[in-house]
């Protein structure tokens, strides 16, 4: 058996099998406060849709949020904007495997962001080391498998309903416990798939299926998050309820995502999915600072 390494990642060859496994726990993989890089290769994602359909445009901005301070980079090729529809995965294959190569032959960490578990497959394949699930494994009944079988770290988020329609009326008696406890057993579940402990980190699901005060909750209590155990990843960058909180929706929310992402971590996440990396990782240095300040 051999093992090739790409990243903080490696590759186990053996004679029957080719797998990717992590080396240690996600927080020494990737250490907090980690930041993980958007590349929507979409057409109509919320907020860049359309502007990374090209393979060598999606793969360069790839490159260059690298560059600004990335960890790693989270290729997505469909939709869950609010009020999306579900696209085949053979669309989805074909926006997102060019770019993964690409991507894999610069040495850049990849997470696939798919709710399919044909389209994780594949992806990690072509190069991907991390799958990120919008729905916690629970789309389709193989991703569990796929991911306990290649030894690839998941990310498990919490959305209510489905994107088409979590935006229309979201409620909870106490969205705070309500997100915690459904992490917590999709956590159990994903350990019962066979997916290691140290390979597991949860999302709390900004802005899915949640009002923007049900957004702000969750970041204030992220703490109540954080006491599920595996590692935090929040996902606020660019949402709509930052936009109503600045007073102007229609503002790149840049600067307003990277002081969402400041108070995320500070509260116990330890990775931030963003779109604009250089912005949130100037921000968290001058947080650091003055946290380690005499």
């Amino acid at each position: 058996m051999t093992c090739e390494t790409a990243g903080p990642l490696r590759r186990v060859v053996g004679p029957a099998h080719s797998r990717i496994a992590p080396v240690a726990p996600l927080p020494d993989l990737f250490p907090p406060p980690a930041v993980m890089g958007v590349i929507n290769v979409t057409p109509d994602s919320f907020s860049d849709g359309g502007e990374f359909v090209d393979p060598s445009t999606a793969i360069a901005h790839g490159v260059a949020l690298v560059a600004d301070g990335a960890d790693l980079l989270d290729v997505g090729g469909e939709s869950t904007r609010p009020g999306s529809e579900p696209i085949s995965a053979d669309v989805e294959l074909g926006r997102v495997l060019p770019v993964i190569r690409g991507l894999h032959e610069a040495g850049v960490p990849i997470s696939i962001d798919t709710t399919k578990a044909v389209v994780a497959e594949a992806a990690i394949a072509a190069g991907a080391s991390f799958v990120n699930d919008v729905s916690a494994l629970r789309t389709d009944p193989r991703m569990a498998e796929v991911v306990a079988r290649a030894g690839v770290p998941v990310c498990l988020m919490h959305m209510q309903g489905i994107p088409k329609t979590m935006q229309d009326d979201p409620r909870y008696d106490d969205v705070v416990a309500e997100v915690a406890a459904f992490l917590a057993e999709r956590v159990h579940a994903a350990e019962d798939a066979g997916i290691a402990r140290d390979a597991i980190c949860i999302d709390p699901g900004i802005g899915f299926g949640k009002t923007g005060e049900h957004n702000l909750s969750l970041l204030r209590h992220l703490d109540a998050i954080a006491a599920v155990g595996p590692p935090v990843v929040v996902g606020a960058s660019r949402k709509r309820f930052l936009g109503s909180i600045i007073g102007d929706p229609e503002r790149g929310r840049a600067v307003a995502t990277a002081a969402a992402n400041v108070e995320a971590v500070r509260r116990g996440a330890w990775m931030v999915r963003v779109h604009d990396v250089r912005e949130t990782r100037e921000a968290l240095a001058v947080a650091a600072a003055v946290e380690a300040a005499p």
